[in-house]
């Protein structure tokens, strides 16, 4: 593990390699799982500002299911996400015309219609983030889905957070990234 700050950075994220494969997925993370994409405490009142910006990226389903349930949800675990559409996918995502799943926020983004990307939990994917009282834990999630992610990124030679330098940087700041290149290629001259 490296330690950053208040940081506890898993191994995996060093050692571990990772370059999403769209293609072969279909964007299968914004439909799997048992809820919405994770959300922090301010990206709420962030969603709820940008709504009316993005509905018009969305699907008539999805406008649907934000209109019913909210720009954002308390989930079965009592934790802040986005809403779905019938406990599937998210209720921003959207299917392209080669039937891949794009994020209507992000297309907000792209067209210069809003600042904000996404929610953080979306752009650190595979790196999912727990917070505890003192330290915030910084972890590789494995998941069948992404089996093709891994091993492009394999065959590319890009570890995790190679992969996700701009979402590191944007939640941690390019200071601690440097720090985390910093202890990585020191474990490896060791």
């Amino acid at each position: 593990m490296i330690v950053i700050e208040n940081t506890i950075v898993s191994d995996d994220i060093a050692e571990k390699f990772f370059v999403c494969n769209i293609e072969k997925c279909k964007g299968a993370c914004c439909i799997e799982g048992d809820a919405g994409a994770p959300l922090l405490a301010e990206e709420r009142q962030i969603l709820e500002d940008i709504y009316d910006t993005v509905a018009p990226f969305l699907t008539a389903k999805g406008r649907e299911a934000i209109e019913k349930q909210g720009t954002w949800v308390i989930d079965q675990e009592g934790d802040f996400s986005t809403p779905t559409i019938g406990g599937r996918e998210c209720a921003y995502a959207l299917y392209d015309q080669k039937g891949v799943l794009k994020c209507g926020i992000e297309l907000a983004h792209k067209a210069g219609k809003i600042d904000y990307k996404k929610p953080i939990s979306c752009h650190l994917y595979p790196i999912r983030i727990k917070e505890y009282e003192h330290y915030q834990a910084v972890n590789y999630d494995s998941w069948h889905i992404c089996r093709d992610a891994c091993h492009l990124g394999k065959d590319l030679g890009v570890p995790v957070y190679q992969f996700l330098k701009e979402p590191l940087i944007r939640k941690y700041g390019a200071e601690w990234y440097e720090q985390l290149e910093q202890a990585i290629a020191f474990k490896d001259r060791k």
